[in-house]
């Protein structure tokens, strides 16, 4: 009974907005990733799986370290976060506490990068290059993996490919479009273009854009958790 009333609950518009901004951060970290580190995305496997096999038929070894950095960086941080939050009960009002502890590392990661980036002008060695894009991939395999655990409260917020299909199929479609999904989109554009703007004209700010939106986004996502204490804790 109370998994069939758990079914009927959408999550709150905190919940919907925070997601947003996830996107956005992920958004303007695939625009450091790609313009600003070896041309390769942070958070798309099925494009660096594409890079991938394109770079070892040209024999291109830097392409190639660079997408098994990616890809490597993405799977180790999905499943760090799948065994720390294996057995976390979700439910559609609120994102667990160990989803939003993992959002906030994930803050963390990219505030060093961030730091890391800032202090070399975003412009480091090899190396350092190398280092940054397996932690940027890191990151964003900590947050997809975050949002899968979240369950019904959130959505995807490193890839919208299947987004979009289910929205023209089960909203277009059917004729309930809705306004989360194109927003999410928006969302995506609006933070690689805040990124790819700062890479031109102030390249070594370029990686605060998503520690900024990530954080934002753990903050909102509070909202519902603030409320439940207070409702638990208040008059009887």
């Amino acid at each position: 009974m109370e998994q069939q009333e758990q079914s009927k609950i959408s999550p709150g518009r905190s919940l919907r907005i925070a997601v947003v901004l996830l996107v956005a951060a992920s958004g303007a970290l695939e625009s450091v990733s790609f313009l600003g580190l070896d041309r390769v995305f942070a958070g798309v496997v099925t494009s660096n799986l594409a890079l991938l096999g394109m770079a070892g038929g040209r024999g291109e070894a830097a392409g190639v370290t660079a997408a098994v950095l990616a890809l490597a960086g993405f799977g180790v941080g999905a499943l760090a976060v799948a065994r720390c939050t294996r057995g976390c009960l979700t439910a559609a009002t609120h994102w667990p506490r160990r989803v939003m502890v993992v959002l906030g590392v994930e803050a963390a990661l990219l505030a060093v990068g961030a730091l890391v980036w800032g202090l070399t002008g975003g412009t480091p060695g090899e190396a350092t290059r190398d280092a940054m894009q397996f932690g940027a991939a890191l990151a964003m395999g900590t947050q997809s993996a975050a949002m899968v655990a979240a369950g019904r409260a959130a959505a995807p917020t490193t890839y919208l490919t299947g987004t979009l299909a289910t929205y023209i199929v089960k909203g277009i479609g059917t004729g309930r479009p809705g306004v989360w999904v194109p927003l999410r989109l928006v969302g995506l554009i609006v933070g690689a273009a805040v990124s790819a703007a700062l890479l031109k004209e102030a390249r070594a700010w370029a990686a605060l854009p998503p520690v900024a939106l990530v954080l934002c986004a753990i903050a909102i996502a509070r909202v519902p958790l603030v409320a439940r204490r207070h409702d638990s804790t208040g008059p009887t």
